[in-house]
């Protein structure tokens, strides 16, 4: 059965930092396991259950390789969109949740504002659906690699 799954993008920060928390959590399983610490029953679960999180998180990226700088939002790169209804201005990374950078917010192309970009171009307009159902649309300003977001303007 071959798996269908979308490479994401992360930053090496991001990866270093669920490296280094992959590795203290193993290293508390194996302790708490050999220990026989029948009180940290829930706490191994939990920190098994991280464990697997971040693997499967790790399975499938694409880490620190910027995308090229060509104006297309695609995972890697740092948006600036207008919300048209209000014209306020957001800036955030399309990359994968929960590895945010510490710079920025970051969504993922599986977001409903993630994939309405997925592709688009500067000048480009996306309508998308919230949760609640209400229809937004957004244009693209610009799309840089997150490696050039802080010297672009």
């Amino acid at each position: 059965m071959q798996r269908n799954v979308q490479r994401v993008w992360i930053s090496k920060q991001a990866h270093d930092r669920l490296q280094r928390e992959l590795a203290t959590l193993r290293r508390w399983c194996l302790a708490a396991i050999d220990g026989a610490d029948e009180d940290r029953a829930d706490d191994i679960h939990r920190w098994q259950a991280r464990i697997q999180e971040i693997h499967d998180l790790l399975v499938d990226v694409t880490v620190g390789q910027d995308p090229p700088d060509d104006g297309i939002a695609e995972p890697g790169m740092v948006l600036t969109i207008r919300y048209d209804d209000t014209g306020e201005v957001e800036t955030f990374l399309l990359g994968l949740r929960g590895t945010e950078p510490g710079d920025l917010e970051v969504y993922s192309v599986q977001s409903p504002l993630g994939a309405a970009l997925e592709g688009a171009r500067p000048g480009e307009r996306r309508t998308y659906a919230m949760p609640n159902g209400a229809q937004l649309t957004v244009t693209l300003l610009r799309a840089v690699p997150y490696g050039m977001h802080t010297g672009a303007a």
